[in-house]
């Protein structure tokens, strides 16, 4: 099966960039934009001088519970910068949101309690509100975590936007907030 295909099964299609984006991204930002691929694993990930964003991370069901995602994280910190990446709060009717925060907690993620994020689904029009998780190799504090996401959005998520989906996204500020007095860190209740 084609790494987009698997990508495309396993994450809500909201969250899916096309494959005529990300396949420009591996192309034209190709200095930055990598894909990570094996038989039971496909990694898609911006690496920038100061950080690492993890866009998708799809290990198949055939190879979970072997290590081979904590693997593929291992990589990634042996870079020693901080690695960042979205994802969907916990839907209790849905048992994949839960075990993959329970991951990312095992492996010393953090919940960036005091960034929020939600952008609207250019494929379903809807506001989605995702999380920003983050593993900082020297405890960068989350106003880092909160530039490096800003650069991610507008170097990565809204590049060519307009010519792949007919239409861009919202701003950067209307996307990313930052507020010291958001509550609710979603992986203290794991």
């Amino acid at each position: 099966m084609h790494w987009y295909e698997k990508l495309n099964q396993y994450f809500p299609v909201e969250e899916m960039k096309s494959l005529e984006h990300m396949e420009t991204l591996l192309k034209e930002r190709s200095d930055i934009y990598h894909k990570d691929e094996g038989k039971y694993h496909v990694l898609m990930y911006a690496e920038l001088e100061e950080f690492i964003f993890i866009d998708y991370l799809f290990v198949s069901k055939d190879a979970r519970g072997q290590g081979l995602g904590s693997k593929l994280i291992e990589k990634l910190k042996e870079r020693k910068k901080p690695i960042l990446l979205e994802v969907e709060p916990v839907d209790y009717d849905d048992t994949d949101t839960e075990k993959r925060l329970k991951f990312y907690k095992r492996e010393g993620f953090k919940h960036a309690v005091t960034i929020g994020y939600a952008r609207r689904s250019l494929a379903t029009n809807e506001v989605n509100p995702m999380e920003i998780l983050y593993w900082a190799p020297q405890d960068e504090p989350e106003e880092l975590i909160y530039e490096s996401m800003k650069k991610t959005y507008e170097l990565i998520h809204t590049y060519k936007d307009e010519t792949f989906y007919g239409e861009s996204y919202e701003s950067v500020e209307d996307v990313l907030t930052m507020d010291e007095d958001r509550d609710g860190d979603v992986l203290k209740k794991l």
